[in-house]
């Protein structure tokens, strides 16, 4: 969860001679939390859709997982004939103003209009209503002066008199009513209105305007709303570049031409080998893959240049080809391959420049590949598994529910009038859907109360929400350099939920920053995880956890890594331009961006990760050391004893195995998790860190030291340690993954790992061992014509268990 700092961290080591003593002194010096900070996860009890949720209750109302919230709806649809100004010549230019005690809001006004129509919706949450009087006045916005309020008319309501609306009942009908004046007369002029108290439930909630937030301003408005926002699809492209041919050469003289290919897509711009043919028909057949999103906006340039100086490279010719002709394929087949023909920008007698077309041609092949999955977030925290093509997504498997109830004690983030505020929001991200809550405002406890819904199509996905403080309210005026900023992140693993549970939990929100580990508050979240069909959902754990394209034909490291790159960029640059948006370091913090950066922190973790995984097997070995030295003679008799019977019995040896990792895991079924797991300082190695790590994991990359020579070396000591870090990741997860087989935190897993061990126990108990040993052998020595290039099942079941990467910083 660390961010870089360029700025601050630059700062800091503007004269390394000078603060040499002071770091050297600060080496040894660890920063720890505050001891009363409580960084566990609390079950809890909130009352939802109306009644107390148990962890089993399940309601039948759209909004069942949340604190039903009444408020005051005023939908201000429009007015007619109202009087003409005080010449009585021209229109009024009138507006609504709604006022509740302080509360005030304000529509739309219209130039030089009679009759308005604005359909605005505004609203107030009942608690914060401290007057029985609800005032619609209609003004006249050219009239306002010193002593003319420029009132119009009036609608007075009783507030205790409003009508009740709760979904599914349709929506209450707008009335005209008589404008009227300061003192009860009726004027000219009507209004129609339609008041009534509902809950978050109502559909013109989303839209509506809060009377709480009349202090946001400008384009700033929309930035308070909840909203949903998709990502785009995005798509592998693959170019294969083959050959070219009839290149002409700025110097014909040149015998050995070093020529190249360079191909930009967007901001991306790859280059293959220089050819091994050294001539004017050069050679490659190399592929360079990028990302592309739908709608196709940007176009493929590929340009064939000459390497003539070490420093300077000379264009020979380029072609632009439009995205919507590529061709979309869901296998591996061969795409066709085309010719292209280039031009070049030559300046003629008169200065302008003009496009001449070359007798030089490029031969290509050019495909997406829907046959990937485009990984844009971590595949340890990934939410969404499904190839790009529509044509091989299998049916969802279930629903995913989840209400973001409130936080409590959220840190002051930015300072105003003088004192510490915060305007706290939720975005949370599964799949291509993201959520986006309403601005609470100025609350340090906020209550937001949604609900929202995702299908599921696989169990093993993450599921991640993260609170943030919005910085821009002010619309336009506001600062652009100014970012939004991190209050904490949960993510949920749907496989560790039980299905059709309700889960209330409240969960700390921790971030790292350059002082050290720091709680933020906490945020309740109630979560539901409902299965359509156990069996397909069962059937889940038998498939490949990417598309069999992966697997057929991987991506290298390299690739994978540049990619996802490529993918969290664009996906942050599309979701930037919607209305509101959903600005970049909201959407980098949510992917991860960066969390592959070298760390000794991370490194730690993962090396505790693997000696907790050993300690079983030492533990073992010190067991086996201990019958071997007769420190229990009754233990050490009793092995002798089941030792000669497995020396007589060979077939009882693999069924005991079975029956005993069975009984455990119905043992441990007694201690399986009740809670889903959460950010934890400890394992994360963040409850104590030293003063020098921390300064290195928010370093820049590359480092802002001055030194060359320190700067190499330690760039490419964090590049190595970076690869070395994911291996230790890897080979933890797969520890912990075989420990999870018997703990539970899978449930569905666990179960299904204990019926194969009772069967199998069966099975090789009245199986002779020596045909048991036979079709072993066999089948391990089988030829390769019988061999699949995807994972078998029990590798394919195994890589779907989780690990503890979900609790990590």
């Amino acid at each position: 969860m660390s961010n870089q700092n360029p700025g601050q961290h630059q700062n800091k080591n503007q004269n390394p001679g000078k603060n040499q003593n002071q770091n050297r002194s600060q080496i040894n010096h660890h920063f720890c939390p505050p001891e009363n900070e409580d960084f566990n996860l609390k079950e809890t009890t909130p009352i939802l859709g109306g009644g107390r949720v148990t962890a089993n209750d399940r309601l039948g109302t759209a909004f069942d997982l949340v604190e039903q919230m009444h408020y005051l709806f005023i939908r201000v649809v429009k007015a007619k004939e109202l009087p003409l100004q005080k010449d009585g010549n021209s229109n009024p230019q009138p507006f609504a103003e709604v006022q509740l005690g302080n509360l005030k809001g304000l529509t739309l006004h219209f130039e030089d209009r009679s009759s308005p129509d604005w359909n605005q919706v505004l609203v107030v949450l009942k608690d914060r209503i401290q007057s029985r009087i609800l005032q619609v006045c209609l003004r006249d916005k050219s009239r306002i002066s010193g002593s003319d309020d420029g009132l119009i008319g009036r609608v007075v309501f009783e507030v205790n008199e409003v009508p009740k609306r709760v979904p599914p009942d349709s929506p209450l009908a707008p009335q005209w009513y008589w404008l009227e004046n300061s003192k009860g007369k009726k004027v000219k002029g009507e209004l129609m209105l339609a008041v009534w108290i509902g809950t978050q439930a109502d559909e013109a909630f989303p839209e509506a305007l809060h009377l709480d937030a009349t202090a946001v301003n400008g384009d700033g408005v929309a930035n308070i709303k909840s909203k949903v926002y998709l990502s785009p699809r995005l798509w592998y492209m693959r170019v294969n570049v083959i050959e070219a041919q009839e290149l002409q050469l700025a110097n014909n003289n040149r015998q050995q031409p070093e020529i190249y290919a360079r191909i930009t897509l967007g901001n991306v711009a790859l280059r293959t080998k220089i050819s091994l043919s050294k001539n004017v028909c050069p050679t490659w057949n190399e592929d360079l893959m990028f990302v592309a999103a739908e709608p196709f906006e940007d176009q493929l340039v590929l340009s064939v240049e000459d390497k003539v100086a070490p420093n300077k490279d000379e264009l020979l010719g380029k072609c632009v080809i439009p995205l919507q002709d590529v061709e979309k394929r869901i296998d591996f087949s061969t795409p066709i391959s085309k010719w292209y023909s280039l031009e070049k920008d030559v300046v003629s007698q008169d200065g302008n420049k003009k496009v001449a077309k070359l007798n030089s041609k490029v031969h290509l092949r050019l495909s997406f590949d829907g046959g990937y999955h485009v990984l844009d977030e971590l595949t340890h925290y990934s939410s969404d598994l499904k190839a790009t093509s529509k044509e091989l997504w299998k049916p969802s498997i279930g629903v995913l529910e989840l209400g973001i109830l409130n936080a409590q004690g959220l840190s002051p983030m930015k300072n105003r009038d003088g004192r510490g505020i915060t305007d706290a929001y939720c975005v949370a991200k599964y799949g291509q859907k993201w959520i986006r809550t309403r601005t609470i405002l100025n609350s340090f406890n906020p209550k937001w109360n949604e609900q929202y819904t995702w299908e599921v199509f696989d169990p093993c996905t993450v599921i991640t929400i993260g609170v943030f403080d919005n910085c821009h309210l002010q619309g336009a005026d506001n600062n652009d350099k100014v970012s939004d900023s991190k209050i904490g992140k949960v993510r949920i693993r749907l496989s560790t939920l039980e299905t059709d549970r309700v889960y209330t939990h409240s969960y700390p929100l921790i971030v790292l920053t350059p002082a050290g580990v720091k709680k933020m508050g906490e945020i309740q979240l109630a979560v539901r995880f409902s299965c359509s069909s156990l069996l397909n959902m069962l059937a889940m754990y038998s498939q490949p956890l990417l598309p069999t394209l992966h697997y057929l034909h991987p991506l290298t490291y390299y690739q994978i890594d540049n990619l996802r790159h490529q993918a969290t960029q664009i996906v942050a640059t599309r979701l930037s331009r919607a209305e509101p948006p959903l600005r970049r370091e909201v959407v980098e913090y949510m992917l991860d961006v960066g969390s592959n950066m070298w760390s000794i922190r991370r490194s730690k973790a993962n090396y505790v990760r693997i000696a907790g995984i050993l300690t079983g097997l030492i533990a073992i070995c010190k067991w086996f050391n201990g019958i071997c030295t007769w420190k229990n003679p009754f233990a050490t008799v009793l092995v002798h004893i089941i030792f000669i019977q497995f020396v007589c019995f060979p077939r009882l040896i693999l069924s005991a195995i079975f029956v005993l990792l069975f009984l455990i895991g119905t043992w441990n079924y007694r201690m399986r998790p009740k809670n889903p797991p959460h950010m934890d300082i400890k394992l994360s190695q963040a409850e104590i860190v030293p003063w020098d790590e921390l300064d290195e994991e928010f370093d820049t990359f590359p480092t802002s030291r001055n030194i060359d020579v320190v700067r190499m070396r330690y760039d490419r000591l964090r590049s190595i340690g970076s690869r070395m870090q994911a291996v230790a990741g890897d080979l933890a997860n797969q520890g912990e993954r075989f420990y999870n087989l018997l703990s539970w935190k899978d449930p569905r897993a666990t179960a299904l790992f204990l019926i194969f061990c009772l069967i199998a126990s069966i099975v090789l108990y009245v199986t002779p061992f020596k045909v048991v040993v036979t079709l072993m052998g066999f089948y391990t020595m089988r030829h390769p014509r019988f061999r699949e290039k995807l994972p078998s099942v029990p590798l394919r079941f195994f890589r779907r268990l989780p690990a503890k990467t979900d609790s990590l910083l």
